[in-house]
């Protein structure tokens, strides 16, 4: 009864809509300002709404997910960064090896990736957005971490 009475609210709120597939959806604002919205799948067998947020979309993102420890060297860690960075294209505008911090713009926006030593073993990354507003896609971090996490294994090899 609670979760008919709850899907009717959220219904008349912001206006029940159907898809392609003939599945009822959700279309919500993100952002009042932004003009950005979200598609909320509402799950017919129990009625819980799914929200598919893309990668891309830009969305609040919490400080947790900003933070990724790995069982790696710190020295590994950064040059791992530094080349998944590189890879996804995004440009790097400063380097500073000895702080263990790199700034580089992704999606017009400038962000920090610092590396830090837990213990002799692990360290961990933290990517954040410069100006500290945590409105931006998901993708950015998301991308750094599979790049390092699929490249843990190689060996760091020096060139020359």
């Amino acid at each position: 009864m609670e979760r008919k009475l709850i899907l009717v609210l959220v219904i008349m709120i912001f206006g029940l809509r159907v898809n392609a597939e003939g599945q009822n959806v959700i279309v919500q604002p993100v952002s009042a300002t932004s003009g950005v919205t979200q598609v909320i799948n509402v799950n017919t067998i129990n009625s819980a709404p799914v929200v598919n947020v893309q990668p891309t979309m830009p969305q609040m993102i919490s400080f947790e997910k900003c933070t990724k420890k790995y069982e790696i060297s710190v020295d590994k860690l950064y040059f791992l960064t530094l080349a998944s960075i590189n890879a996804n294209k995004f440009t790097i505008n400063e380097i500073q090896s000895k702080n263990g911090y790199i700034l580089f713009t992704a999606a017009n926006r400038k962000f920090l990736a610092s590396v830090n030593r837990v213990d002799p073993k692990s360290a961990i990354l933290k990517i954040v957005p410069a100006d500290n507003n945590y409105f931006f896609p998901i993708g950015i971090l998301t991308n750094i971490y599979k790049y390092v996490d699929l490249n843990v294994t190689t060996k760091i090899e020096e060139l020359g």
